[in-house]
Parts: C-alpha cells; sequence; structure tokens
C-alpha cells in the first residue's frame, strides 16, 4: 500500500468526512447521486463549451480569417486537453477506487505525483512550441492568410498551457473525490472572467485576437490557482503537496492504465481536426471556418452528455472499488436514458435553427452560413448516438479496463473519421468535409453498442 510522508497531525474531522463520503457513495440512491455530481460537472462543461463559444463570436467580428485562426488553434487547445485529461482521468480513476477501498493515503500519492506531473509535461509543451510555433501554426493547418492571427493567438495560449493543464487535473481530482461542486467553483469562476475580459481585450483595448488569447490565459491562470487552493484547504479533499510527489513506474502504470483513453480520444481528435483543417484549406478560409464553428456548437451540445459521464464516474469508481456493481449497472442505465433524450431535444433544435446559429458568428459572411449549415444538419443527425458512446467509454475506463477504453476511444477519430475524410474529402469536396464526421459517429455507434453491452455482461457480474 502507497504511505504518505505528511506529518501525521490530528485529522479526525477529516476522516469523519471522508467516511460520510464513502457511506452516501455506496448507499445513496443512484440517480439522485448521479444527478447531483453530473449538475456541477455539466455547468463546468456548457460554461467552458460557452467561452470557448465567445472567442469564436467575438473573434468573429475580425473576419473570417481570425475566426478560421481560431479554429485551427483549436486542434493545439485539444492536446494540451488531452494531456491534462489524461493525468486528471489516469489519477482520478485510481483516486476513486482507491477511495472506495478505503485507501486515503493512497490516493494523496496519486493526486500529488499527478498534478506535479502534468505541471512539468505543460512546461515542456509551453516551451517547446514557443521556439517552433510558426511551424507548428502551420502543421496545424494555417494557411498564408490564416497564419498571422494563429501567431498572434497561439503565442499566448502556449503561455498558458501548463495552467491550463493543471487546472484540468485538479477538476478531475475533486470530481473523482465526489467533490465536483468544489470543482465547478475554479473552473466556472475562470470561464466567466474569459467571456468577461474577450470583449475588454478585444475591442476596448484594441488587442484584436491576440486578447482573445490573453483573456483565455488569464482565466485558466485564475482557475489553476484557485482549484489548487481549495485542493490544499479543503477539509473533506485529498491534500496535495510536493511531499507526497512519488514519479515510480508503478504509479504511471496506474496513470497510464486509467488515463489512456483520455489521451487517445482527444489526441486522435486533435489529429482528425488537423487533417480536417488542412485538407479544408484548399476551399478557402470559409470552409476552416464554418467547420470551426460547427465544431464548437456541437461541443455544446455534447456537454450534458460529458457532465453526466462525469457524474458516473465517481459513482462508477466508488461502487465498483466497493463491489457494489448492481450500483453502478443501475447508475449507467440511468444515464443512457436521460442523455438520450436530453441530445435528440437539442439536436432537433440544432437541426431546425442550423442557418440562424452559423449566422450569430459570421453573418456577413454567406459561404461561412451555407457550407455550416449543412455540416449542422447532418452531426444532428447522429449526436443522440453520442450518450452510449461516452458512457460505454467512461464505464471502462473507470474500471481500469485500459484496452477496451482505449479502443473505444481511439475508433471514433483515428479508426473511422481520419480514414473517412482521406477518403471522402478528396472525391466529394465541401460535402466530404460536411459528411465525414456524422459517418463516423454512426460507425463508432455500431461498434460501441455490442463492446459496452459485453461489459456490463463480463465485468459487472449480478
Amino acid at each position: 500500500m502507497l504511505q504518505s510522508t505528511e506529518k501525521e497531525t490530528p485529522k479526525t474531522d477529516a476522516s469523519e468526512l471522508r467516511t460520510s463520503k464513502f457511506e452516501e457513495m455506496t448507499t445513496a440512491p443512484v440517480e439522485k447521486l448521479v444527478s447531483s455530481l453530473a449538475v456541477p460537472a455539466i455547468v463546468i462543461m456548457m460554461v467552458s463549451s460557452l467561452y470557448n463559444m465567445a472567442d469564436t463570436y467575438f473573434v468573429g467580428a475580425l473576419g473570417t480569417s481570425a475566426t478560421a485562426a481560431v479554429g485551427v488553434s483549436f486542434s493545439l487547445m485539444a492536446v494540451i486537453q488531452a494531456v491534462g485529461f489524461f493525468f486528471g482521468h489516469g489519477a482520478g480513476n485510481y483516486i476513486s477506487r482507491a477511495l472506495g477501498a478505503q485507501d486515503s493515503s493512497g490516493a494523496e500519492i496519486m493526486a500529488s505525483t499527478g498534478f506535479f506531473s502534468a505541471l512539468s509535461i505543460g512546461a515542456l509543451i509551453s516551451v517547446g512550441g514557443s521556439l517552433f510555433m510558426e511551424p507548428l501554426a502551420r502543421t496545424l493547418g494555417a494557411t498564408e492568410t490564416i497564419l498571422p492571427y494563429a501567431l498572434d493567438y497561439l503565442r499566448f495560449i502556449l503561455l498558458g498551457s501548463p495552467f491550463m493543464m493543471g487546472s484540468l487535473m485538479l477538476n478531475n481530482l475533486l470530481r473523482y473525490q465526489g467533490s465536483a461542486f468544489l470543482g465547478m467553483l475554479g473552473m466556472v469562476s475562470g470561464a466567466v472572467l474569459n467571456i468577461g475580459l474577450d470583449p475588454l481585450f478585444i475591442f476596448v483595448f484594441g488587442m484584436g485576437i491576440t486578447g482573445a488569447a490573453l483573456a483565455t490565459m488569464i482565466s485558466q491562470t485564475l482557475s489553476c490557482l484557485l482549484l489548487f487552493v481549495i485542493s490544499r484547504k479543503g477539509k473533506e479533499t485529498i491534500r496535495i503537496s510536493p511531499r507526497n510527489f512519488r514519479p515510480r513506474p508503478l504509479l504511471y502504470g496506474e496513470i497510464t492504465r486509467g488515463g489512456a483513453p483520455s489521451l487517445l480520444r482527444q489526441g486522435t481528435m486533435s489529429l482528425a481536426v488537423i487533417i480536417l483543417n488542412r485538407m479544408a484549406g484548399a476551399y478557402g478560409d470559409a470552409a476552416i471556418a464554418a467547420i470551426s464553428i460547427v465544431t464548437r456548437v456541437v461541443m455544446l451540445m455534447n456537454s450534458a452528455i460529458l457532465g453526466f459521464g462525469q457524474g458516473f464516474q465517481p459513482v462508477c469508481g466508488f461502487n465498483y472499488g466497493a463491489r457494489r456493481y448492481d450500483r453502478v449497472k443501475g447508475a449507467f442505465w440511468f444515464c443512457v436514458r436521460l442523455t438520450t433524450v436530453l441530445l435528440f431535444l437539442a439536436a432537433l433544435g440544432s437541426a431546425i435553427f442550423a442557418p440562424r446559429i452559423i449566422a450569430l458568428f459570421r453573418r456577413d459572411d454567406p459561404e461561412v452560413i451555407r457550407i455550416g449549415t449543412l455540416a449542422l444538419r447532418f452531426q444532428s443527425c447522429v449526436v443522440p448516438l453520442g450518450g452510449w458512446i461516452v458512457l460505454c467509454n467512461m464505464m471502462l475506463q473507470t474500471m481500469g479496463r485500459a484496452v477496451p477504453a482505449s479502443f473505444l476511444a481511439f475508433s471514433r477519430q483515428g479508426l473511422f473519421l481520419i480514414p473517412i475524410a482521406l477518403v471522402m474529402i478528396p472525391a466529394l469536396g465541401i460535402l466530404g468535409i460536411q459528411l465525414c464526421t456524422p459517418i463516423a459517429e454512426l460507425c463508432t455507434f455500431i461498434l460501441a453498442l455490442p463492446l459496452g453491452i459485453g461489459a456490463l455482461k463480463r465485468y459487472l457480474p449480478t
């Protein structure tokens, strides 16, 4: 068992609070429990999606090329998020199972090791990316007209990458402990600040797209610092301390087992976005801008399922660790039913109002509206399938089933989207860009259906 080196001090209150948390997570009705944990997570995901959309919305006033630059830079942000989720989900999955088995000292060591490792990798990305910024921007898909805007935007995104990674890490650690509300406080505070700073820096201070990136960097820094204080001071949370940092192969093996699906999911998404941007660049900046807008709208719709999935994960981890398999199944089916209904309603609305939604971002560019409208309607047809895909992936990941979870996470972009895009876009042009993502989603659902049903029977015996 992992042992903490923190000085032993009376922690009766903290121990009682953790015992109370264990009892709540393993005995409270799963529907109520998942909902209480999901609401903060949904708020975080929706607000995060909204402030990503805010960047696109405010930058849209600067022109189509500037809007496209934000879309090009999104793939780098996806890489940063991928590494943050790798450490956050990898350490968090272990922590939830450890707390379910009532091993608090092991959970503390894992939390500290994961956090300080994430900060270190974030610093390396910041330095490396800053040294090779122009080649990086071109690799991400920036054309000659997009490049100046992309360089201005990437500069501050790279500087803020350690804090972005740290805030994602800490939010996930709190969530996996069953303290999603505390994580929400830190993430939402930064997001609200970002939405307020965007118009101030872009228009009032006249900083243009640089102001949007600076607003993002400041907001991510605030979130990271606030979440770190919460993690250090909270009585019912696991404390993060340099004394518990253990860069050992055994711990990194556990992080890899729990975090590899997230890394593959986000990493292949980033690669897919890069490929789509580079291929769409042949059809002009309007194509890149349209796909960028649609991506953010779909992210907003998916925030509900991601939020419910994140509310499900600590319940899954605690009860799987406590061998309460009936509760894991009950929570899973509750989330699948509810998210499918919510996604159907959201998809119906986005399909009906697609032209108006795209016009919110680039109302003076009819080509962006034309391309984006059809792309959004195609994607709306398959959005309701996402609930099953995401929840199957999160269940397998939280239970520590790294191979099937990683395979499913990789399949959407790596097995389906990228090959489909490489075939369809040269053959069909713009129509191929609009169709490849929804076709890949349908293929992923067909794969996830038997995989999820098999996992319920194999890993959760009655």
